[in-house]
């Protein structure tokens, strides 16, 4: 796949490209030499002060909202997984288990054949790559970091299954905390919210309690709006306009907009809606956000590259944004 250009601020090699998405951008000076002298080593990337790590999303679910199954064999989802990874995602994202409203549950050694084979088919091909699973299962959970995965994301945050956070914390690994009500076949009957921003806030922070508990240290922990799950277009959209509260909360916050139906217009396909998620990867951006899941990261990759030519042009002229 040929990478579409970025404004001409950016650093223009692929070797530099690769080094940039880890780079704070008021690091920038000397980057070839580090690009070139920098070890790289399979850990959990960290944000620079200016620009999200860039997730990517990828479903091997033959019944995904986004991509209506194309990733499901295991070749496919492999050579999507390394194509995020060229366009920019820092992490892949691997879910074997829909999470779209309406969905049901599958059984875990359903979830686990559809994983296992793409982690390791990307750990073998990509040896440094972080690789995250969307489980709400303990089993799957010790299953996926065993075969090479670094962070065990959890859209229940530990309500699904009782003994995830147990496990989570005998695995020593990071663990993305998202705020959940219901399972996907029945979430819509509890998006009912006085104040949609207070109470995220209080359930969340009730999760964490149970998170820190159970032994997972507070470093590991990264926490998600849960934007779509039990939640109405005007609840999504508030928690947006408010992103900055969740992260003057302490933690690594993840924001998980893409494709959702909130960015919807009329007559318009998931994938229409790319130029909208990019949109939201810059509103994260500002809000001092850890991490943006995308189905594109070539979109947001661009966004943010004129984000950072809009503030080193603002740093040149002495008036710093």
């Amino acid at each position: 796949m040929t990478d579409a250009p970025a404004p001409t601020c950016g650093p223009s090699s692929d070797k530099q490209a690769d080094c940039a998405r880890t780079q704070p951008p008021t690091a920038m000076a000397g980057l070839a030499d580090r690009c070139e002298t920098s070890p790289r080593a399979i850990a959990v990337p960290i944000a620079g002060a200016e620009r999200p790590v860039i997730m990517g999303v990828l479903n091997v679910t033959p019944d995904s909202f986004s991509d209506g199954g194309r990733f499901a064999a295991s070749d496919a989802a492999i050579r999507q997984g390394l194509d995020l990874a060229r366009q920019g995602a820092a992490i892949v994202d691997v879910g074997g288990e829909s999470t779209r409203p309406g969905a049901r549950r599958v059984s875990a050694a359903t979830e686990q054949r559809r994983v296992l084979p793409v982690i390791e088919g990307l750990r073998a091909a990509a040896a440094d790559l972080v690789i995250s699973v969307d489980t709400m299962r303990a089993s799957t959970a010790r299953a996926v970091v065993q075969a090479g995965a670094s962070i065990v994301n959890d859209v229940s945050g530990g309500l699904a299954d009782p003994d995830m956070l147990r496990v989570v914390a005998d695995l020593d690994c990071d663990y993305i905390c998202q705020h959940w009500r219901a399972s996907s076949d029945v979430m819509g009957d509890h998006a009912g919210y006085v104040d949609v921003v207070a109470e995220v806030h209080a359930e969340l922070q009730e999760r964490l309690r149970a998170v820190f508990a159970a032994g997972i240290a507070t470093e590991r922990v990264i926490i998600d709006p849960g934007l779509g799950f039990a939640k109405q277009r005007a609840h999504d959209w508030a928690l947006i306009g408010e992103l900055a509260s969740f992260t003057a909360l302490g933690h690594r916050v993840l924001v998980g907009a893409s494709r959702k139906r909130f960015l919807a217009q009329p007559g318009d396909t998931p994938v229409d809606r790319d130029a909208a998620t990019a949109a939201i990867s810059l509103l994260a951006a500002k809000a001092g956000v850890w991490a943006v899941r995308v189905h594109n990261p070539m979109a947001t990759v661009q966004a943010f590259s004129v984000l950072d030519c809009c503030r080193d042009s603002a740093r040149v002229l002495g008036h710093p944004r």
